[in-house]
Order: C-alpha cells, then sequence, then structure tokens
C-alpha cells in the first residue's frame, strides 16, 4: 500500500464560484480533473500533517466514488484521520456543525446545493476552512491558481473503504471514522429551539408537510420533525435521498417545489409547509394558501428570534446579501442593532459571526442562518418557524400580515432568467454599467432614480474589498431594481433580476407582488433591454 505521484496536466476551467466549483457529472468523471482539484485544495490549505478532515456531501450522482478518490488523496496528503457521513451522506448544514464541534482542520463538502442530479447531471465540490464556512476568497482564489500550475497529485493505491455503517478503519496510515450525519446536527437543533413547546403545537393538530425533494435533509427531517417531534408518519415527504433527486431539480421554490405548492393551496391544507434543496441548506416556507418570501421569513425569525431558547438574549446583528430585500433592516432598526448588507456568498456572512458582529443572516434566494453553523440552514429556519408558531399560536399567515402592519411592507420578487448565452446576458449587465451617467435623476412615471452602481463591499473586519456584486438602480422612494449575473450555474448564464417597492398603506398589503411591482417590472425590462439583447420573453423562475 505505497503513495503513487500520478502525472497530470492543468484544466483551465477550475476556478470556483460563490460556493466551490460546480460542472456537470461527466467533466468531473474525466481523467484527472477531480483529482486535480481536490490536490489543488490540498496544496492550497497547508493543513498540519495529522490533521483532521470532515467529508460528505448531499448524495448526487458521483458522490460515493468521489468520496473514495478523497479519502485515498487525503491519505497520501498526510492527514491523520477524515470523519466521513455514513453512506457519504452529509447536508451541508451538518458539516458546518461537524467542523465545528470536533475543531476539525476543515471539511470538504461535495454537492452542487440545488441544481439537478444524476449522471447527466450536476456535481460540486468545495472546501470549508476550521471555522465551519466556505473558504474566502484569498482560499479560493490560490486553489484556482494552483489548478492552472499543477503538475502532478498524489493518490495512496488502497482499495475502496465501507463507508455504509458507523465503525473506524484505516487507510494507510490515516484513520477512517464514518460517523451517523444526523445526530450532532439534531442535538445542535435541540439545544436551539423549544422542543416540548413544538411536540406540543404538533400533538394539538397542528399538521404540517416537509418535502424533502428526495435531497440530504430527508434523513434529518424524519428524525427531527417524525421522531424526536411527534410529527405523524409520512408529514416528511420525498424522504429518502436519490443520486438523480428522483428526476426533479432539488430548489425549494414556487416553481421546482410545485408538489408541495398544490398541497398548501389545495382543499384540507396542513397548517404550515417546507421545503429544503439539495444539500440542505436552503429553504421554503408555505402557510395554508400562502407563501412567505425569503427576504419576509428573515425579517420575521430576526422580530420574533426571542422565542427560541437559544436566541433568547438578543441579536448582536443581521446581515443580508444585497439582492436580499430590506425588510430585516426594519427590524434591525426598530431593535437598534447593526444591519449589513453583504454580496452574495455566505463566506462574507462568516466573517461576521466570526467577529461577533452579527446573530442572523440570510439570502433572497431561499438561505436564510445564524451563528450556530457558518453556512445558511433550510432545517433550521423551518424549526425556528415551528417554534414561533408554537408559541404565537397564530397561522403563518397572520403573523407575517401583522408584521407587515408594524414594520410596512416590502414588496418582493426575483426574476430568473436561466440558461442564456453567455454573451448575451454579459451584454445586459454592459449595456446597464454603460448607461450610469444619464441615469441618476432620470424618472420612470412615479420613480425618480437617486443612484445607480455596481456594487462595492468593503469587509468591516478584513477590510477586504469585492466589486462588481451586481448592478443597483435604487429610486428616491428606496425602491430597487437590481440585476446580477449568478455564480451558481453550470450551464450558459444566469441572469437574476430583482424587484423591490416599499409599501407603508395597509390596506394595500393583500396585493399579488407581481400587480404591485408591474410599473417596476415594466422599467426593468426597458432599462436593460433583456428581452431584444436575450431573446427570453419570461423568466425561467419567478419568485
Amino acid at each position: 500500500m505505497g503513495i503513487r505521484t500520478i502525472s497530470t496536466r492543468p484544466f483551465s476551467d477550475q476556478k470556483p464560484g460563490t460556493s466551490g466549483l460546480r460542472k456537470k457529472v461527466p467533466v468531473f468523471q474525466q481523467p484527472h480533473y477531480l483529482e486535480n482539484f481536490v490536490q489543488s485544495i490540498f496544496d492550497s490549505i497547508a493543513a498540519p500533517q495529522g490533521a483532521t478532515l470532515v467529508l460528505g456531501g448531499d448524495g448526487r450522482y458521483y458522490n460515493r466514488a468521489a468520496i473514495q478518490v478523497i479519502l485515498k488523496m487525503a491519505a497520501a496528503n498526510g492527514f491523520g484521520k477524515v470523519l466521513v457521513g455514513r453512506d457519504g451522506i452529509l447536508s451541508t448544514p451538518a458539516a458546518s456543525c461537524v467542523i465545528r464541534k470536533y475543531q476539525t482542520f476543515g471539511g470538504i463538502i461535495l454537492s452542487a446545493s440545488h441544481n439537478p442530479g444524476g449522471p447527466d447531471g450536476d456535481f460540486g465540490i468545495k472546501f470549508n476552512s476550521s471555522n465551519g464556512g466556505p473558504a474566502t476568497e484569498t482560499i479560493t482564489e490560490a486553489i484556482f491558481a494552483r489548478s492552472k500550475a499543477i503538475g502532478a497529485y498524489r493518490m495512496l493505491d488502497a482499495g475502496d473503504v465501507a463507508i455504509d455503517k458507523v465503525g473506524v478503519s484505516t487507510l494507510g496510515g490515516m484513520q477512517v471514522q464514518v460517523f451517523d450525519p444526523v445526530s450532532d446536527y439534531a442535538e445542535l437543533m435541540e439545544s436551539l429551539f423549544d422542543f416540548a413547546a413544538i411536540r406540543s403545537l404538533l400533538a394539538g393538530g397542528f399538521k404540517i408537510k416537509f418535502d424533502a425533494m428526495h435531497a440530504v435533509n430527508g434523513p434529518y427531517a424524519r428524525e427531527i420533525l417524525e421522531r424526536r417531534l411527534g410529527a405523524p408518519a409520512g408529514s416528511v415527504s420525498n424522504a429518502v435521498p436519490l443520486p438523480d433527486f428522483g428526476g426533479g431539480h432539488p430548489d425549494p421554490n414556487l416553481t421546482y417545489a410545485h408538489d408541495l405548492v398544490e398541497v398548501l393551496y389545495g382543499d384540507n391544507a396542513p397548517d404550515f409547509g417546507a421545503a429544503s434543496d439539495g444539500d440542505g441548506d436552503r429553504n421554503m416556507i408555505l402557510g395554508k394558501k400562502f407563501f412567505v418570501t425569503p427576504s419576509d421569513s428573515l425579517a420575521v425569525i430576526a422580530a420574533n428570534a426571542t422565542l427560541a431558547p437559544g436566541y433568547q438574549q438578543g441579536l448582536a446583528g443581521i446581515a443580508r446579501s444585497m439582492p436580499t430585500s430590506a425588510a430585516a433592516d426594519r427590524v434591525a432598526q426598530a431593535l437598534n442593532i447593526p444591519c449589513f448588507e453583504t454580496p452574495t456568498g455566505w463566506k462574507f456572512f462568516g466573517n461576521l459571526m466570526d467577529a461577533g458582529k452579527v446573530t442572523l443572516c440570510g439570502e433572497e434566494s431561499f438561505g436564510t442562518g445564524s451563528a450556530h453553523v457558518r453556512e445558511k440552514d433550510g432545517l433550521w429556519a423551518v424549526l425556528f418557524w415551528l417554534n414561533i408558531l408554537a408559541v404565537r399560536k397564530q397561522s403563518v399567515e397572520s403573523i407575517v400580515r401583522e408584521h407587515w402592519a408594524k414594520y410596512g411592507r416590502n414588496v418582493y420578487s426575483r426574476y430568473d432568467y436561466e440558461g442564456l448565452p453567455t454573451a448575451a446576458a454579459q451584454g445586459v449587465m454592459s449595456h446597464l454599467q454603460g448607461n450610469f451617467g444619464q441615469m441618476t435623476g432620470a424618472k420612470f412615471g412615479k420613480y425618480t432614480v437617486k443612484f445607480c452602481d455596481d456594487f462595492s463591499y468593503t469587509d468591516p473586519v478584513d477590510g477586504s474589498v469585492s466589486k462588481g456584486q451586481g448592478v443597483r438602480i435604487i429610486f428616491t422612494d428606496g425602491s430597487r431594481i437590481i440585476f446580477r449575473l449568478s455564480g451558481t450555474g453550470t450551464e450558459g448564464a444566469t441572469l437574476r433580476l430583482y424587484l423591490e417597492a416599499y409599501e407603508a398603506d395597509a390596506s394595500r398589503h393583500h396585493l399579488d407582488a407581481q400587480v404591485a411591482l408591474a410599473d417596476l417590472i415594466r422599467i426593468a425590462l426597458q432599462i436593460s433591454e433583456l428581452k431584444q439583447r436575450t431573446g427570453r420573453e419570461q423568466p425561467t423562475v419567478i419568485t
């Protein structure tokens, strides 16, 4: 059982995005492709000899094969121990939990998050640092630089390791510990929320439906919601993780979680509905015939945070990504705590949490979380809502409408244009950027442009600067139009259009978001020339 040094040549396309490297499965299956990237990680992170690594993923196609490669490479690169989720399963928030609990050097998470799986689907890999959060831009840039110069990688010449049972084995001089991927995370959730109150709520006839979308959170939801909290069997649907997510698209929004939406908007609907994504870090919250936008969800959780035992001491601050609505800002102002506006990407929240500046954070892309881990956390958000519902004893809709009555409503919507030709999508952005000079002061019906820019962020903790994070058009009344190219896709380009209008008048809070935002939508399409430049008449997804 020796270590082989295998010659290789660089690939030019291994630049990590906002959440690691994501490509189609056949790309990762190319000879040396996965190995090159893994060796580039190991060469860049400077782990000490004998360090401990956490390893697991969302169960998508190629997950188990990749784990075997990474184990042999970790053994050849001097790691002393690897903690592996049983069957290779480990949700992204649970991976962060385990890294932090056992103080490991970091972890490798195998997931393409909400992207489709299967032999022709997507695969992804990312490194999380010792704080449990995604690697900083400094580290990801170093990984990319190394990937462009790599000439060899190291691999232990050994057979595969059994990962289907909890236990310890050895691989060369390295220990492989296969652990229950659910237990540590479930214990953390029980320490944060009032499980007794939630059990009482569910025992009293309050009905819930959680759609795991055949993704990683199925086992977590069954253990926590059905076994520990007593929800009836079947409350968790699509609970078995499948390599192709059952042929579905594991993105918890109104389009891709349509089966759940039909149940919650149908006759005899349950009182509460939720879904999570491929790797368990995103969430969608629904009441009876009522959708809670991710921006509102963050704001409602913040306003009611002290109802949960783990947050009774109050919040240090709130952080939101720039495209996320300003609803949370209004709560922060009322609580007299800071609210930070960051670029999209959870790593920006990590610095703020490590510095003790924020407790809660969220992104409009269905991600919400807190300082309990350093990733967004889908099931955590569901449990927070159940805790709030158990204490307030009101419906989801009534809680949100009372919130709007107190703080006003930030009417919000996102349009996703997926799979666009890259040149066309970049052409829209260039067109917008080229018109900054003539936009300020321009009038569009009742709206007047206050300013427009390409969002730049200076990290208040380490002083790092992130530029080119999305085009903002801000109107004098606080309404916003934002355009941004997404970094989570693997094919073509995804252009996202975000629309937000503040409505203080409670008599107008009942309006459908698309009706209330109709003028802004028209202005956005006019300013961007999106239809003309992309040929796309309608967005792929509206949320």
